[in-house]
């Protein structure tokens, strides 16, 4: 029994003594939880207050930005006032210094027109006296002074024409020498038609019909794209192409080739045809210079001046063909710097390139060894071969030692019997001339100088000239090659003008 109770009494004491140690233990762990409570407490205020200050500081500074772009814009405002302030006051003394410039002219007119007034009064009043003092009036004695003068008039004319009389005489001789001379010159030139002409064959002259077309509308319509005359005559199976200029002769023949091929003649399609044979024989042309700088071993050339060696091939040199003359001085100049020890191959390229300046599409004022030259070194030749192009005439002054060697290999090529017609240069330099006359008047669109240069046709703008001017014009064309030309026989000036309406059905 007393066991069992101490048993008890243990377990009692045991019982009350875990309560209070667990709520000793219980109260530690609350005092802990609540310390760090606050200190989590007092660390997200010190984080409020830090992210409170860096957003009243990033506030203050968006604030402040705000502030002085108004002040920037308050400023440049103010400027501007100032600016028109300004402008506005100039305005206003120029509009005071003009109304006090128009006031003194206003003044200086009523001066002026006193004055003019007094003058006639002066004028009448002194007419009057002299009326008075002389006993003629006015008229009598204008008409007085006009037989006077006149009688003065036939007496100087009279000795003038004596003058004249007895100085004719004396130069007569000289006169004409002169007339036989120019006479001779005009005929001379006529032989240059024989290389002014080319014959296309056909097939059969019933397609000399085709090419003639109705009313020769076909013919015409050919002629007027080509600017090449077209002769058909009772040559058998054969048409005449008559023209100065190379290029245009090669575009008409490849041109009635093609059409005779096809059998479709008629104005739309000679005009579609001759479109596309230019642009082939442009192609022809860049070929042709293509193929002359492999033959020569010249690398590098640009594809500018390349097409203008192409374009030597239809273009002579009193009557020598350009491109084969190119080609010779090359060679020439190679051999020739080889024999002296010199750059061959730029000596090569100046020869081939020295008469580039003669096959420009307009025509320029500057010679053409000097426009040579300027396309050298625009397309990136050396300066050896610029000056070599420039100084084969002695334009500029030579200042290499291969500049020499092809104006002499010029003067080989070109000198050589039989090499070179004048004849032919001065013929196509005179039917050039004929061309540009025409192209100088406002509204002519195009000029073609056919009949070796006795005709010369032009094609106007018919929104610009009318039928009225189209007769002054030719008038005035004929005048203008009297004047300022010299060429044999005739030359006949007709201007055709040509209304073309186009509609398209879609």
């Amino acid at each position: 029994m007393e066991y069992l109770i101490g048993s008890i009494a243990g377990l009692i004491l045991g019982v009350v003594i875990t309560y209070i140690l667990l709520r000793r233990q219980g109260n530690s762990i609350v005092k802990e939880a609540e310390i760090k409570a606050e200190a989590i407490k007092k660390e997200k205020i010190l984080q409020a207050k830090e992210k409170f200050l860096s957003l009243k500081e990033k506030h203050e500074e968006t604030v402040n930005e705000k502030n002085r772009k108004i002040q920037s814009t308050e400023d440049r405002i103010k400027n501007k006032e100032k600016s028109v302030s300004q402008k506005l006051e100039n305005l206003s003394k120029k509009e005071k210094e003009a109304n006090r410039i128009k006031e003194n002219l206003d003044r200086q007119l009523e001066l002026i027109e006193k004055k003019k007034e007094d003058l006639e009064r002066l004028h009448d009043k002194q007419v009057n006296e002299l009326e008075k003092i002389s006993g003629y009036s006015k008229d009598d004695a204008k008409a007085q002074l006009v037989e006077a003068l006149k009688d003065e008039a036939k007496t100087n004319a009279m000795a003038y024409i004596k003058e004249i009389t007895e100085d004719a005489k004396l130069t007569a001789n000289n006169e004409a020498k002169k007339i036989v001379i120019q006479s001779i010159q005009r005929v001379a030139t006529e032989k240059a038609i024989e290389n002014s002409v080319s014959v296309f064959n056909i097939p059969s002259d019933d397609v000399k019909g085709k090419i003639i077309g109705r009313e020769g509308r076909n013919i015409r319509a050919l002629e007027a794209a080509t600017g090449v005359e077209i002769i058909v005559d009772d040559t058998p199976e054969a048409i005449i192409l008559s023209c100065f200029d190379p290029i245009r002769r090669e575009i008409a023949r490849l041109s009635l080739h093609q059409l005779v091929s096809d059998g479709r003649i008629h104005p739309a399609r000679i005009e579609e045809v001759v479109s596309k044979t230019k642009k082939s024989l442009n192609e022809e042309i860049i070929e042709t210079g293509k193929k002359t700088c492999i033959d020569l071993g010249i690398h590098g050339l640009h594809p500018e001046l390349i097409k203008l060696v192409g374009r030597m091939k239809y273009r002579s040199s009193y009557g020598q063909n350009l491109l084969q003359h190119s080609r010779e001085v090359a060679n020439l100049c190679a051999t020739m710097a080889a024999e002296l020890g010199l750059n061959v191959k730029l000596a090569k390229r100046a020869g081939l390139l020295h008469d580039i300046g003669k096959v420009p599409e307009d025509e320029p004022e500057l010679p053409h060894a000097i426009l040579g030259m300027k396309w050298a070194e625009k397309y990136g030749e050396k300066p050896e071969v610029c000056n070599a192009i420039g100084a084969h005439h002695d334009e500029i002054e030579m200042t290499t030692l291969i500049s020499p060697i092809v104006q002499v290999c010029d003067a080989v090529s070109g000198a050589r019997p039989g090499a070179r017609r004048e004849i032919v240069e001065a013929y196509i330099q005179r039917i050039k001339d004929l061309e540009n006359i025409a192209l100088d008047y406002d509204g002519v669109s195009k000029a073609y100088a056919i009949q070796a240069g006795r005709e010369l046709r032009v094609m106007v703008e018919s929104e610009k000239v009318s039928d009225k001017r189209a007769d002054e014009l030719a008038f005035e064309i004929s005048q203008k090659i009297q004047t300022d030309m010299t060429y044999p026989g005739q030359v006949r000036v007709t201007v055709i003008r040509e209304k073309r309406a186009v509609g398209i059905a879609k």
